[in-house]
């Protein structure tokens, strides 16, 4: 880092990064799923049917951008975690918590391969044909975000970067 930053400030802002990224796209995702879940049948009034009042396919680019964005820099991440945080995990017998890591790994690369599929659901949203695949597809990527985000932000706080 040439001295300007601290080895743990480097991998920390990555993650800060990370999160942010997540965040974003949990947001949209969820904004998205509750949209076409329970769509609101009246002019928007409270919160809740304002929440789920959006345009739904308005979010598909965004959650695309999102997940690809949000899964280098996971990646990128990756390196340091496997070395300086998975060592650790395993010596202290913190198998549970490492397997779910390998399962969020299993399941991030299953929703990258979901999104063309979504994008073209999104992209043909005038399309009634495509109804019940286009709200399965979102989802089902809603709940993987939002299990991939528990476990990863879980796991932050087992043994993050920093300890």
């Amino acid at each position: 880092m040439g001295g300007v930053l601290s080895t743990n400030a480097f991998w920390t802002i990555w993650l800060f990064i990370h999160l942010i990224l997540a965040v974003g796209l949990l947001g949209a995702l969820t904004h998205q799923a509750m949209a076409v879940a329970l769509p609101a049948r009246q002019p928007a009034g409270g919160i809740v049917t304002r929440f789920r009042a959006v345009r739904a396919s308005g979010y598909a680019t965004a959650v695309c951008v999102l997940w690809v964005v949000t899964f280098l820099i996971g990646s990128y991440i990756y390196t340091s975690y496997r070395i300086y945080i998975r060592i650790p995990l395993e010596e202290g017998h913190y198998f549970k918590t490492a397997g779910f890591f390998d399962f969020k790994e299993h399941v991030t690369t299953l929703g990258l391969l979901l999104l063309p599929a979504y994008w073209y659901l999104w992209k043909n949203a005038d399309d009634p044909a495509y109804d019940n695949a286009r709200k399965g597809v979102t989802l089902v990527l809603a709940v993987m975000c939002w299990f991939l985000f528990i476990v990863g932000h879980v796991l932050n706080n087992t043994r993050g970067f920093g300890s």
